[in-house]
């Protein structure tokens, strides 16, 4: 990614010195310039974490009261001058989000603080128990489509002890209701640590958020400050899942070099902006094909693997399937690989232009074999999607 500014920002500034007047070339020079800075800063993330600052730590959520005049959801007191998270809470905050309205600030805070605590005590691949008597359900992409996730939840029934969901990275951008849609997950991770999972999508990423509108949106209905918290959050989310031993559960897909273990995965340093190669490069970017062997990218990031790399990836860690996200399907879900590989993607009508369902994947814990629910897009308010995207990389 750096490469691509750093190429681009030699191209603008000769030609800057060509047409040293021309406006339009002046702000994308300046706007190539302040990527490039940032990238350089995102690279620091690499130092060891007890060297970096860390935003959340600098919060004091005693310093936002919480007005009188504010009329929307409150969590409960606890006694001592703060607040706790309650499942009453949470549903009447879908229902503020529902009618388009914001929960105050300190809430919102508290919710990505205490979510943040619980992601970072997690590996980078979590291993998760289904019993024989109960279900789990798998969710792919959802970006920022936050009526079509209520409708995953009027269908499937809300997250909670005896009805976990995983949700399967990109979360936020595209869609314009991306900050309701992830402090949604984030408030039931809280509240119900076990029975809410959330894998790190290529989305889950600050140069991502700057070009498809999470970085706008967060800035207008909340602060910059608070969009750096939400960077940290997104920096401990776990790259993969283990379901009772038998689904490996990851956004993109497979890897590049052959031999790649679970351990392997659970050893990944995580806490970092994506980088642009290696296996968290790959977990998060990567694409099946029906060609056997490994190709390169479209995408010009990660690779394209066949069905060969499965089956060798499946066989060498005593897996069955394997669940990712990451593309769009016609269906809502793909199986292919000779069954052993199974796409899921959970915004229907993608980009309100798309016109494709969306779906979700339940397994029963007694045999776990995937069972699909397709849906259609639900009618959503008038907020177009990228409605806050940034324009000035429309020339990349």
């Amino acid at each position: 990614m750096l490469g691509k500014f750093k190429e681009a920002l030699k191209d603008f500034k000769a030609a800057a010195k060509v047409a040293p007047k021309d406006p339009d070339l002046r702000k994308k020079l300046t706007e190539c310039e302040k990527s490039v800075k940032r990238i350089k800063f995102e690279e620091a993330l690499s130092t060891p974490d007890s060297e970096i600052t860390h935003v959340s730590d600098t919060i004091d959520l005693s310093s936002m009261p919480v007005e009188d005049s504010y009329t929307g959801p409150r969590m409960k007191e606890d006694g001592a001058g703060g607040y706790v998270i309650t499942e009453e809470f949470v549903k009447a905050m879908l229902q503020e989000f529902k009618e388009q309205r914001l929960i105050h600030r300190r809430f919102a805070f508290q919710i990505l603080l205490e979510a943040r605590q619980l992601l970072r005590q997690l590996p980078s691949l979590v291993d998760i128990d289904v019993p024989d008597d109960k279900h789990f359900t798998v969710c792919g992409d959802v970006h920022g489509q936050y009526y079509d996730l209520m409708n995953i939840w009027e269908l499937n029934g809300l997250p909670g002890p005896d009805n976990p969901y995983l949700f399967n990275g990109d979360f936020v951008d595209r869609g314009s209701f991306s900050v309701e849609v992830i402090l949604s997950l984030l408030a039931w991770k809280v509240l119900y640590p076990s029975a809410m999972h959330l894998s790190r999508g290529n989305h889950e990423s600050h140069s991502m958020n700057k070009i498809y509108g999470f970085d706008g949106e967060v800035k207008h209905k909340y602060s910059g400050l608070m969009l750096d918290v939400f960077r940290e959050v997104f920096n401990w989310l776990p790259l993969a899942f283990v379901l009772k031993k038998k689904v490996l559960v990851l956004h993109g897909g497979l890897f590049s070099k052959s031999g790649v273990t679970l351990d392997d995965l659970r050893r990944v340093d995580r806490y970092r902006e994506p980088p642009d190669e290696g296996l968290m490069c790959e977990c998060l970017w990567s694409d099946p094909a029906p060609e056997p062997g490994r190709q390169a990218s479209k995408r010009g990031v990660g690779l394209q693997f066949g069905p060969d790399i499965t089956k060798e990836f499946l066989d060498k860690n005593g897996l069955e399937l394997v669940v990712r996200s990451h593309e769009v399907k016609e269906e809502g879900y793909e199986v292919i690989h000779d069954g052993r590989l199974v796409t899921v993607f959970s915004a229907p009508n993608y980009c309100d232009q798309m016109g494709n369902k969306g779906a979700f994947v339940r397994f029963n814990g007694k045999d776990m074999v995937p069972h699909f629910t397709t849906f259609e897009a639900v009618p959503h308010p008038d907020v177009k999607p990228m409605a806050y995207a940034s324009s000035f990389l429309s020339w990349m």
